[in-house]
């Protein structure tokens, strides 16, 4: 006979090793002031990331504290991780790009108005391309006439899973990660059809690009 056991009862255990994890990690951020001057100012603030460094870069708003509103999958590997990020401080909307992503990306543009938090989007998830735009971190800014803040993570000798579609990257405890946030990034006030979209995508795109540390 077999027992299924709901992985979800794990988040509690899970969510404790990432704050452990991040905690040991040594973190060198710069431009950190261009999320919280608009902030302390109430502009909306949206983050911009890609999917490979999400590890490191979820781990900044929990050591920073920040209120942060992020996106989730309606299916039950959603759940799990929607379970572990609001146990380490974040608001998740439910659904993606691939599954009710119009509603998740209705529901952190209602949050980010109504309750004044920062918006972090993973641009190129949940299954890619990688590093390639998608639309919905442009109608939401649009939308709220939020800021994007791009943000790249660089930890020292990541764990690289080669085979996932995105190289994920995994930091290790102890070690080095240069954060790098970028000047924030203005959608443009345009109708944004399928045209506007993709030249803003691959702006984004090229800003991101080049985000390099020294």
């Amino acid at each position: 006979m077999k027992i299924k056991v709901d992985p979800v009862i794990f988040a509690p255990q899970v969510a404790f090793l990432y704050r452990w994890w991040v905690r040991s990690m040594r973190f060198d951020i710069s431009g950190y002031e261009n999320i919280i001057e608009p902030h302390k100012q109430g502009k909306p603030v949206m983050l911009a990331l890609w999917h490979n460094e999400l590890f490191s870069l979820i781990g900044i708003g929990f050591l920073k504290k920040l209120p942060l509103v992020t996106m989730a999958s309606d299916s039950k590997d959603g759940q799990i991780i929607t379970e572990v990020l609001e146990r380490i401080g974040y608001e998740v909307a439910r659904g993606s790009s691939t599954r009710g992503g119009l509603k998740a990306m209705l529901g952190v543009a209602r949050i980010m108005r109504k309750q004044g938090k920062i918006g972090a989007i993973t641009m190129d998830g949940p299954k890619g391309p990688r590093h390639e735009v998608k639309p919905g971190i442009l109608a939401i800014a649009q939308k709220t006439g939020a800021s994007i803040i791009p943000m790249r993570a660089y930890p020292s000798n990541p764990v690289v899973f080669e085979k996932s579609w995105d190289r994920f990257e995994l930091p290790k405890p102890f070690m080095p990660c240069r954060i790098l946030l970028g000047e924030p990034f203005t959608v443009t006030g345009q109708k944004l059809d399928e045209e506007v979209l993709a030249a803003e995508a691959r702006r984004l795109e090229a800003v991101m690009a080049g985000m390099n540390p020294d």
